[in-house]
């Protein structure tokens, strides 16, 4: 139970940066918890998977996560495009996923449909003690 309590903030600061990075100008994605375990066998690094839901053309402005995140990403419906890094754009449809390595830059992340919804399950393997795991390009 205390793992749980520990973990509830580092949920609300994925769930806040995240609502953070949406665009200004147009419709923002929302993002979900979904779990969240401290790794037993690794002491200081937690696992948190967070559901990001975009509506039509909904995108995220480029961004970076914390410099201990890897993170892998798996299209749950629609189609999203995504960059990150020195990776050329690439839209993924539902089943597929890609990864981002710790420090990477995610030029861009949107719903691919302006008229279907998509969305995506992302699990962050990262130090329990990151408090801010996404920081939108200033």
């Amino acid at each position: 139970m205390k793992r749980t309590c520990i973990l509830l903030p580092l949920l609300a600061a994925i769930v806040a940066t995240f609502a953070g990075a949406a665009r200004a100008d147009g419709p923002r994605e929302t993002v979900k918890p979904n779990f969240s375990q401290s790794l037993p066998h690794i002491p200081g690094k937690s696992l948190v998977a967070v559901e990001v839901s975009y509506p039509p053309g909904a995108a995220s402005v480029p961004h970076r996560h914390a410099q201990s995140a890897f993170i892998y990403a798996y299209v749950v419906s629609g189609r999203v495009v995504s960059q990150v890094g020195e990776q050329p754009e690439r839209t993924y449809t539902a089943g597929e996923s890609f990864h981002e390595v710790p420090g990477a830059h995610h030029f861009l992340s949107r719903n691919a449909s302006e008229s279907e919804p998509a969305k995506l399950l992302a699990v962050f393997i990262v130090d329990t003690d990151d408090e801010i795991l996404t920081t939108p390009d200033r």
